[in-house]
């Protein structure tokens, strides 16, 4: 039987850009342009990674999105995966991460699977808990921030790099997994692999196809709000200390008085 990897991969706006929140106190997507989270490129690659090393193995990258999320499916067909299933439903819209949870555990379900990749967290929520609950809604194990991962012999191994020590590993599939940014770089999609990529089949998926009620995702569904927001304050000039024999006593005051030291 061929290994089924599923990844879970997030269209983000862009963090070099001017993110701002839209009137319900959403993210304001429209406002800057997306892509594929960099944290979710090392995903696709672990995942592609494990595939060239086990006979028969197949890739799957999975959204949950608006329309243009399907842009971050067609950057990780490039690279090299082999499918995409999008799950795009007006109702999603305003979706915390306990609803996206439930959203990809219900579509990676309909998949089929045996080891489910996510990166370590998205670049615009930053939770990182995602790979946690999916692996409690699915039933499995989880083997999160991972440095290094393989398979073989029915078993998921990783290494966990930690402040004060390194650990290993490992969990019977199917499980979940998620990695970092040290799992080692992403490729770029070369010509080839952008041209595969219009080829390859994109499954399109709502929330009906995968038995979920309205009322259990979106704002509605939410189980956090954000309550209010205010632009962040324009940068102003600096303090400059000028040293005229006394610059360190005067920098000290500086940090003192900020509660710095």
């Amino acid at each position: 039987m061929s290994l089924r990897i599923v990844v879970c991969v997030k269209y983000v706006p862009d963090a070099t850009g001017d993110r701002s929140f839209a009137e319900d106190l959403t993210t304001d997507r429209d406002a800057v342009d997306g892509l594929l989270s960099e944290l979710d490129e090392y995903a696709v690659e672990q995942a592609l990674q494990i595939a060239e090393a086990t006979e028969g193995a197949e890739v799957t990258v999975l959204t949950a999105g608006p329309e243009d999320a399907a842009d971050a499916l067609r950057k990780a067909l490039s690279m090299g995966a082999d499918k995409a299933v999008h799950v795009e439903d007006d109702d999603l819209h305003g979706t915390d991460v306990l609803g996206t949870s439930l959203v990809l555990a219900k579509a990676v379900e309909h998949i089929g699977y045996d080891l489910v990749v996510c990166g370590m967290a998205s670049t615009d929520g930053g939770m990182g808990v995602l790979p946690a609950l999916l692996a409690e809604r699915l039933r499995v194990p989880q083997v999160t921030l991972l440095s290094e991962v393989s398979v073989a012999d029915g078993k998921v191994t990783g290494r966990r790099d930690g402040d004060a020590a390194t650990e290993r590993l490992q969990a019977s599939l199917p499980a979940v997994v998620s990695v970092t940014d040290q799992s080692g770089e992403a490729r770029y999609p070369s010509f080839k692999g952008i041209m595969a990529a219009k080829k390859k089949p994109v499954e399109n998926l709502d929330l009906e196809d995968l038995d979920i009620e309205a009322e259990q995702v979106g704002l509605a569904g939410a189980a956090t709000a954000v309550l209010s927001a205010t632009e962040r304050p324009a940068r102003t000039a600096g303090e400059i200390v000028h040293d005229e024999g006394e610059g360190g006593k005067l920098l000290a005051a500086f940090l003192a008085g900020r509660k710095f030291v």
